[in-house]
């Protein structure tokens, strides 16, 4: 076994320092983006015990009436990817034509798209559990021309 030299041994304790500081600085100041040096706050943090649960996901209606679930399978596009566009979507509904589109491109034989909504299903909380209740919001729409 050998002896670390007095520059290996102050290189190791700067590293050291450097990563405890920017740990430190990353704690009090970070955010999500400055991961691992930051907080990663989705587990992080809590929602309080009776506050509702959200559960995000986009749907459509084809020409026929029939309401089809736009999942990551049916139209490739991830459900995390919508979320974090939410507020684009709400701002520019007819953004939510690439969701139609994606749609036509995987399911070419399909009946067309003529609406697509992103709908939040608010699940009730009690105590941190279920109640088997929920409320549906639809946040934004998008409607094709007839």
């Amino acid at each position: 076994m050998e002896n670390l030299t007095t520059r290996g041994r102050v290189t190791r304790l700067g590293a050291t320092a450097l990563g405890l500081v920017l740990l430190l600085v990353g704690t009090f100041w970070g955010s999500d983006d400055d991961f691992p040096f930051g907080p990663f706050r989705m587990y992080s943090t809590s929602n309080p015990p009776n506050a509702p649960a959200p559960d995000t996901r986009v749907e459509g209606v084809n020409s026929d009436g029939d309401v089809i679930d736009l999942d990551q399978n049916a139209t490739g596009i991830r459900r995390a990817e919508i979320e974090g566009q939410q507020s684009r979507y709400v701002d520019d509904p007819t953004l939510l034509t690439q969701i139609a589109d994606a749609y036509a491109e995987r399911h070419p034989d399909a009946a067309e798209l003529v609406e697509v909504r992103i709908v939040i299903r608010w699940h009730g909380i009690r105590a941190g559990r279920p109640t088997g209740q929920h409320i549906d919001q639809t946040v934004v729409r998008w409607q094709a021309l007839r």
